[in-house]
């Protein structure tokens, strides 16, 4: 599909017409060029947006970790990061192959999206089913590893519990992703720019509540001895029907073939996080864990997969898998390049990273404000945090230029192998630089609280 922009120009003098100026321009991709408060304008709201679903689920995670079946099955808050990151591996990936298809045309026939979109959907049942599964039981063997024990007794729980979540998560999100792709291209909006904040801003929320829900359900009905196993395998008996509908694109055909790689893997880097947040929940100087860590990895996430999603689209539509533009051909580009250079995808990392402390700080304010006493209100913690933030988007947005290029190098698709490997390092770097906050920020308190404690007992009598 051709855009074509008309821009007219009017030159007025006393109040008569006195010339006018016409330019005339063509874009054979049907994509408009963006300009800095263009993109700023698209991005703020679903960002602002997202980040308020990441702070409704961390909230919604500060009361779940004291319900019953959190208390006694240990490995359930193992499974959240695993969980509540297959928006990045699943939802996100969608949505970006979705803008994708959207700014390159392919959607415009109304065949064509039929197809598209079932052989999308069916996709992701067939990958949130499997992952659903890997994830329980990776959340097991974790568990096991850092007890030194293999505890089988929660294993039909927690399958059961992780399939269910991520089966029902997967649907619902993949459904509302479709909706607004679709709606952003009628609309004239760029949806690299709205689609994958979107999934995350309720991607967190319906995830966690579902797995809050779904195995407090089952740990009420553990007595039952077949209830779980055949939840199991009704939904893995599933699976073949998916493949049938997915396989009717050729291009979907080659990531149910090719394209688990990733997002096992991906799965796996979160599991690690995982595995940081179920040792510190708990302990008192790690108060606060529970509701930072969905926003601080659910921050570095979104903003990430907006830009990978962008240098995707911009590669589709200048060049052609296995061979990269001239302007692009080191692997591991400069990082002024990629942050400070007048090219589109620099001004668009820009953007985002610009967007990180003013976003941490709207949202640390409403967080205090909702939650009082459960958030520490000290100042190093604050700039700790600000600064953990923008470690973790720096470094998440100079990888993604150096994964996307690499990846179309070998001519292979950046929307399906380069979104969960990022989102998934975006959890375990939010994870792991939070909980190094919360560590230095209470080894700063300490011993500021040992140096007053010296000053007394040295003072006067």
């Amino acid at each position: 599909m051709v855009v074509t922009q008309l821009n007219l120009r009017f030159r007025f003098q006393n109040r008569k017409l006195r010339g006018v100026s016409c330019e005339l321009l063509r874009y054979p991709h049907g994509v408009l060029p963006e300009t800095f408060l263009t993109m700023t304008g698209q991005v703020v709201l679903p960002i602002l947006l997202s980040t308020l679903g990441m702070m409704t689920a961390g909230l919604v995670m500060n009361t779940v970790q004291h319900w019953p079946v959190f208390l006694e099955v240990k490995d359930l808050l193992t499974l959240v990061p695993p969980l509540v990151g297959l928006k990045g591996n699943l939802e996100m990936t969608l949505a970006s192959r979705l803008s994708t298809a959207a700014n390159t045309g392919q959607i415009d026939d109304p065949q064509e999206k039929h197809r598209l979109i079932s052989s999308n959907l069916a996709l992701v049942q067939v990958q949130a089913t499997v992952v659903g599964l890997l994830a329980a039981v990776a959340a097991l063997l974790l568990g096991a590893v850092s007890r030194e024990e293999l505890d089988l007794a929660p294993m039909e729980l927690l399958c059961a519990s992780s399939v269910v979540t991520a089966f029902l998560a997967a649907l619902a999100l993949g459904l509302l992703m479709v909706c607004i792709v679709i709606g952003a291209r009628k609309l004239g909006v760029n949806p690299d720019n709205i689609a994958t904040p979107i999934a995350a801003s309720l991607g967190d929320l319906i995830t966690l509540s579902i797995l809050a829900l779904v195995s407090s359900f089952f740990y009420r009905h553990k007595d039952s001895q077949y209830l779980m196993p055949l939840v199991c395998v009704g939904f893995v008996a599933l699976t073949p029907l998916w493949v049938l509908i997915a396989k009717q694109s050729p291009p979907i055909l080659q990531v149910l073939k090719f394209g688990w790689y990733p997002i096992i893997l991906a799965m796996a880097i979160s599991s690690v996080g995982g595995l940081i947040l179920s040792k510190t929940i708990s302990k008192q100087q790690y108060k606060g864990m529970a509701i930072f860590t969905p926003v601080i990895c659910g921050v570095g996430g979104n903003l990430v997969a907006i830009q990978t999603s962008r240098i995707s689209t911009y590669l589709h539509i200048r060049s052609a898998p296995g061979v990269l533009p001239p302007w692009m051909k080191k692997f591991w580009p400069n990082p002024c390049s990629t942050f400070c250079t007048s090219e589109v995808n620099s001004m668009s990392a820009r953007v985002l990273l610009f967007l990180v402390v003013p976003g941490h700080l709207i949202f640390f304010y409403i967080i205090y404000l909702v939650e009082g006493q459960s958030v520490t209100d000290s100042k190093s913690f604050v700039v700790l945090y600000l600064l953990a933030g923008l470690i973790q988007v720096t470094i998440l947005l100079y990888l993604a230029e150096v994964m996307v290029r690499l990846t179309w190098h070998q001519a292979l698709d950046p929307d399906n192998h380069c979104i969960p490997y990022l989102t998934g390092l975006g959890d375990l770097l939010g994870t792991g630089l939070l909980a190094l906050c919360f560590l230095v920020d209470w080894l700063l308190r300490s011993k500021a609280e040992l140096a007053d404690l010296s000053e007394l007992a040295s003072g006067p009598p």
